[in-house]
C-alpha cells in the first residue's frame, strides 16, 4: 500500500513538472537578468577593498518571482577568478545543469566567459537565495530570491503591510580568496571574519559604520514580513529584534505551522520568514545577530552586527532619529539549549505524506579530522594540531572535487575515471561517535565517491555528528531536493529507541538541516529528481576540507523523469 501511495505521489509530481514546464500557471512569467561578476570597490570598517560582486552591488540583486515563473539569468564573468552561481534551495526539476556547484553540475565560468542558467520555480513559496559556489567568493557574491504566491493566490496568513529582506553575512578586512588560500597552504584553520553584516553593513557597533547602518522602517500597529537569510560563510547565527516577538511562518521556501519566539538560530544556507508586529512604544530598536559557536575551543568572530527597526509614526519621527536604539538580549555564544529549542519547533502546517517504507537506509557520519603530514613535508604546510593538516569527511571519506570534468558531465557522457559509485552506506568502522574517539580514526580516506539512487527510491538518511577532534553543529544542505526532518537528538543515534521519536505526521520540509553538536538528525525524501546532487556542510571551510558526498540519481522511465540535455553554452573545463 505504501508503495502504491509513493507511485501515485511520483505520478502527481510528474504532472506538476509537466504543468510548470508548459507554463500551466495562467499568469506565469519569464524573468530575464544579466549578472555581471566583477571587482567593485567596497568600503567597510574604515578600509576599502576590491571585492567581487554582481552588478557592482553588495549584496547582489534581489530576484522577485511568483511560484510557477521561469528565470533566465545570463552570468558574465568579468572577475579574475573562476565562478559559478548556485540557486540555493531551488529544486531544479530535471534542470540539474542549472544548479551551479563548481565541478559537480558544471565546470566553472572562466574569467571572460559566460553561462546562462534557465530554471522554473515549481511549488515553492517564500525565501531562497543565490550565491557563488566557487572557493570563497560566496563571501560577497550572494543575494535573495523572493518567491511570491502564484498569481491569484495569497499567503496562508494575513498579507503583511511591508516586506523586508535581512541577509546576514560575514566580512573580512582582506580578500576572502587570499584567506582560504593561505589556510589551504598551511593546513590550519582560516582566519575568522572581522565582522558580521546585515544587508552588507556591519552596523554601528563597529568602527566607521554608524552612518551606513541599515534602517528597517515600520509604522505603529502594522505587521511586517521579514525574510531572514544566513549568508554567512562559516558561522551559525542567533538573530533577534529588541522587545519584539517573531512569529515564524516559513523556512527554506516552505510554509510552517506558525510559532512565536524571541530569537532565531540559522545555520549558513537557511532562511526563516517571520511576522513582526510593531506593537511597542514608538522608538528605535536594534535588530541584532551574533555567533552561535558550538565547537569547544575553536576560534570564532565574537562581534555583533546590528540594523535598526525604526518607527516612522509621527510622534516618534523627531526624537527617535537621534535617540540611541534599544539593545536586545542575545543568547550566550554556546547556548545549545536555545538553538535546539528553536530548531525543534518547526512543523508543517498540515499532515504530509512521509514514506514509511524505505528503499535506501543510509547512516552517514559527519565531522572533522586531521591528516598526518608525509615525512619531509615543510612545517609551514603542516600547521594543524601537532604538525598535521585539518580535514573533514562523511563516513570516513574526505570528498575531493574533480578538476577535468564536472561529475554531471562525466555521468551524462559516460566518462570513466572521474568518480566511483562506492560511497559507503554506513561508516566502515562502528565506534562511539560522540565519545572519546580513538586517534586511529581521525584520518579519513580522500576520494571522489558518489552514492547511486534509482529514480523513485524512498531514502532515509541518519546524519550522525562525531567528536573527532571537536564536535560542532553542522548545517547540512542537500542540493536538488527538499526533505522532511523527522527528528534530531544528542548522543549516538539508537534505532531501537530513537525511531519512536520520529514525526511522521507533520515534519518540516527543509533543504538545510542543523545537525546538532554531538548529536544526530534523520531526514527522508523521494529521489524523484534525476541528476548529480551534492550534500555538504554549508560551513565553507568544512566543504573545502571534504565534508560532503554526492548522490547520483538515475533517470526514470518517461521524459518527465529524465535529465534535460545539457545547454549548448555549458562551460568546459
Amino acid at each position: 500500500m505504501d508503495r502504491l501511495f509513493s507511485t501515485i505521489a511520483l505520478f502527481l509530481l510528474g504532472l506538476l513538472v509537466l504543468f510548470s514546464s508548459v507554463s500551466s500557471f495562467p499568469n506565469a512569467k519569464t524573468h530575464y537578468h544579466d549578472f555581471v561578476v566583477q571587482a567593485t570597490k567596497v568600503k567597510r570598517l574604515c578600509k576599502t577593498h576590491n571585492s567581487i560582486t554582481v552588478n557592482g552591488q553588495f549584496p547582489g540583486p534581489t530576484l522577485e518571482v511568483n511560484n510557477g515563473d521561469t528565470l533566465v539569468i545570463h552570468v558574465i564573468n568579468k572577475a579574475r577568478y573562476n565562478v559559478t552561481i548556485h540557486w540555493h534551495g531551488v529544486r531544479q526539476m530535471t534542470t540539474a545543469w542549472a544548479d551551479g556547484p563548481e565541478f559537480i553540475t558544471q565546470c566553472p565560468i572562466r574569467p571572460g566567459g559566460s553561462y546562462t542558467y534557465r530554471f522554473t520555480i515549481s511549488g515553492q513559496e517564500g525565501t531562497l537565495w543565490w550565491h557563488a559556489h566557487s572557493s570563497w567568493l560566496r563571501a560577497t557574491v550572494y543575494g535573495a530570491i523572493i518567491i511570491h504566491p502564484k498569481e491569484g493566490s495569497s499567503y496562508p496568513f494575513p498579507k503583511p503591510k511591508r516586506d523586508s529582506v535581512i541577509a546576514l553575512g560575514e566580512w573580512w578586512d582582506a580578500n576572502p580568496i587570499d584567506v582560504i588560500r593561505e589556510a589551504t597552504r598551511t593546513g590550519a584553520t582560516p582566519n575568522v571574519s572581522d565582522a558580521y553584516t546585515i544587508n552588507g553593513q556591519p552596523g554601528d557597533l563597529y568602527n566607521c559604520s554608524s552612518k551606513d547602518t541599515v534602517i528597517v522602517p515600520v509604522d505603529s500597529g502594522e505587521t511586517n514580513l521579514i525574510r531572514v537569510i544566513n549568508a554567512a560563510l562559516n558561522q551559525q547565527l542567533f538573530f533577534t529584534i529588541a522587545n519584539h516577538k517573531l512569529t515564524v511562518v516559513g523556512a527554506d521556501a516552505s510554509y510552517v505551522k506558525p510559532f512565536t519566539t524571541s530569537v532565531l538560530m540559522l545555520g549558513p544556507g537557511q532562511t526563516t520568514d517571520v511576522l513582526v508586529k510593531a506593537d511597542q512604544p514608538p522608538a528605535r530598536y536594534y535588530i541584532a545577530a551574533r555567533a552561535y559557536a558550538s565547537a569547544q575551543g575553536a576560534p570564532f568572530d565574537n562581534t555583533t552586527t546590528t540594523a535598526i527597526l525604526e518607527y516612522k509614526t509621527a510622534p516618534c519621527t523627531a526624537k527617535c532619529t537621534t535617540s540611541k536604539p534599544i539593545m536586545p538580549r542575545l543568547p550566550a555564544y554556546n547556548d545549545t539549549t536555545t538553538a535546539t529549542a528553536f530548531t525543534t519547533s518547526f512543523r508543517s502546517p498540515r499532515k504530509v505524506f512521509v514514506p514509511t517504507e524505505i528503499d535506501e537506509n543510509l547512516f552517514i557520519t559527519a565531522g572533522l579530522g586531521i591528516n598526518q603530514c608525509p615525512p619531509k613535508t615543510r612545517a609551514r604546510n603542516c600547521q594543524g594540531p601537532n604538525g598535521t593538516r585539518f580535514t573533514a569527511s562523511m563516513n570516513n571519506v574526505s570528498f575531493v572535487l574533480p578538476s577535468n570534468f564536472s561529475l554531471l558531465q562525466a555521468h551524462h557522457q559516460g566518462v570513466r575515471g572521474v568518480f566511483t559509485t562506492d560511497f559507503p552506506a554506513k561508516p566502515p568502522v562502528k565506534f562511539d561517535y560522540t565519545g572519546n574517539v580513538s586517534r586511529s580514526l581521525w584520518q579519513p580516506t580522500p576520494g571522489t565517491k558518489v552514492y547511486r539512487l534509482k529514480y523513485g527510491s524512498r531514502v532515509q538518511i541518519v546524519l550522525q555528528g562525531t567528536n573527532i577532534f571537536t564536535a560542532e553543529n553542522h548545517p547540512i544542505h542537500l542540493h536538488g531536493y527538499d526533505f522532511y526532518i523527522l527528528a534530531e537528538g544528542f548522543g549516538n543515534f539508537n534505532p531501537k529507541t530513537d525511531s519512536a521519536k520520529f514525526n511522521l505526521v507533520d515534519p518540516p520540509l527543509r533543504n538545510t538541516v542543523s545537525l546538532p553538536v554531538k548529536g544526530w538528525a534523520v531526514i527522508r525524501f523521494v529521489a524523484d529528481n534525476p541528476g548529480v546532487w551534492i550534500m555538504h556542510c554549508h560551513l565553507d571551510v568544512h566543504i573545502g576540507w571534504g565534508l560532503a558526498t554526492v548522490f547520483l540519481v538515475d533517470n526514470g522511465v518517461g521524459p518527465l523523469q529524465q535529465l534535460e540535455q545539457p545547454p549548448p553554452d555549458l562551460p568546459v573545463c
